[in-house]
C-alpha cells in the first residue's frame, strides 16, 4: 500500500522513534506502516492524521490536498 507517512515524518523533521514518543505508536509498527508491509487500522489512521494536521486520503494517497476539509 502506498502512503505518505515517511514523507509527512521526513518533512516534519522527525525520526520513528519521535513519532512514536509523541503518538504511542510502536516504532517498528511505523516501519511497517511507511514501508507498506502493513495497513494502518482506521484508529491508528486518525491519530496519524490528526498528528500531522493532514487527511487521512493525503495520507493515503487518494488525494495531493494535505488539508484537512472540515466542515
Amino acid at each position: 500500500m502506498k502512503n505518505n507517512l515517511k514523507l509527512l515524518r521526513k518533512q516534519a523533521g522527525y525520526t520513528q522513534i519521535a513519532v512514536q514518543m509523541k503518538t504511542g505508536i510502536e516504532q517498528a509498527l511505523l516501519s511497517k506502516f511507511e514501508n507498506g508491509e502493513r495497513v494502518p487500522p482506521t484508529e491508528t489512521l486518525i491519530r496519524l492524521a490528526e498528528f500531522y494536521n493532514v487527511s487521512i486520503d493525503y495520507i493515503l494517497c487518494r488525494t495531493d490536498v494535505p488539508e484537512v476539509n472540515k466542515k
